[in-house]
């Protein structure tokens, strides 16, 4: 027979809500209670029945995930916090790809439009806010991550790219390098503004900006490492050497890095090298990777918290942009001083 959560109410002495409440983490439940219910839910092995629930409620309990690839670390990273801090809350996240696709992008989204969940995180590929504009007119709560795109003044949180790029290169400035170059990633906003902050952190120090020591990398998957490692090649086979690297991501550093030391360059005698992510990884490959951290976790909880103003809020609150300061990590990788 399958087990209601008044049949759970009835054997405890409690009421229908207060068991609804503490299966939603509701902050107004003594811990006792709390834990008499959770324990009588899982010797009865009750599975909420989502369907009912939505329907009395109004929510699917359901949040859509968008983002360039799920394969790229620091995605996986920002998705694993924000599934741990709705899932305290009751929802669940389903996740989709766009593969650097726009098309893809707008056609995922209008899927989980069509199925009525309650919020989507988008980490836009799009260079127009065209479907941000139909999300505003269908009265969708989102919240944009990562990227941001103009014309949106929308809910947004990401790290300050500016800064990234330009702390990157300082630091790389600070180890001696004089000749540095960049692989760069997709001409996104995220793409723009590292570039710039490398660029400005060049002009301010005096030093050359030379295009020629400058690649840009369409994709920052998990392909990345094979895209910074013929990025390196191209680099090396150029009339001088650059002895300093800023790579968009760690992915692209890895393989630019793995590319340099293969021809026999010793890193960071002859090549600092600085990528930025601050993936779990890096302290673990064989020169660990220097990096500027972009807060992934923090990205994902802030996410959550406005997604449940926004959710949970009777009356729709002001958008909010979240943006996180960067640190720099340094490792082997370019630590030369």
């Amino acid at each position: 027979m399958t087990v209601r959560m008044k049949d759970i109410a009835k054997d405890l002495g409690l009421s229908v809500v207060t068991i609804s409440k503490v299966l939603r983490n509701h902050p107004d439940i003594a811990e006792e209670t709390r834990e008499r219910v959770l324990k009588r839910v899982k010797e009865l092995d009750y599975q909420p029945n989502l369907m009912a629930r939505s329907l009395v409620t109004g929510r699917s309990y359901l949040i859509g995930l968008v983002v360039p690839s799920l394969l790229y670390p620091f995605f996986a990273e920002v998705a694993v916090a924000l599934s741990a801090e709705v899932g305290k809350r009751g929802y669940s996240l389903l996740m989709a790809s766009s593969d650097e696709q726009p098309e893809v992008e707008a056609r995922e989204i209008q899927q989980m439009m069509a199925r009525h969940l309650d919020a989507l995180v988008i980490a836009t590929c799009a260079d127009d806010a065209r479907m941000i504009e139909r999300l505003e007119r269908a009265g969708s709560a989102y919240v944009l991550i990562d990227r941001t795109v103009e014309g949106s003044d929308g809910n947004f949180v990401g790290t300050d790219d500016y800064a990234a790029g330009r702390m990157a290169t300082e630091h790389l400035i600070a180890q001696g390098c004089r000749r540095i170059a960049h692989i760069g990633g997709p001409r996104v906003a995220t793409g723009e503004a590292r570039l710039k902050g490398y660029r400005d952190a060049l002009e301010a120090h005096e030093l050359e900006f030379r295009q020629d020591w400058v690649t840009i990398s369409e994709r920052v998957d998990n392909e990345a490492t094979l895209h910074g490692a013929e990025a390196m090649h191209r680099l090396l086979a150029g009339p001088e050497r650059p002895d300093g690297l800023f790579a968009f991501n760690d992915p692209l550093a890895i393989g630019a890095m793995q590319a340099a030391l293969e021809v026999g360059l010793r890193i960071p005698e002859d090549m600092a090298v600085i990528g930025c992510g601050n993936l779990h990884f890096d302290p673990l490959l064989r020169v660990p990777l220097s990096s500027v951290d972009q807060q992934s976790a923090e990205i994902g909880r802030q996410t959550a918290m406005i997604l449940m103003e926004h959710i949970e809020s009777k009356i729709k609150p002001p958008a909010r942009q979240v943006i996180l300061k960067p640190k720099l990590i340094a490792r082997g990788s370019s630590l030369r001083r």
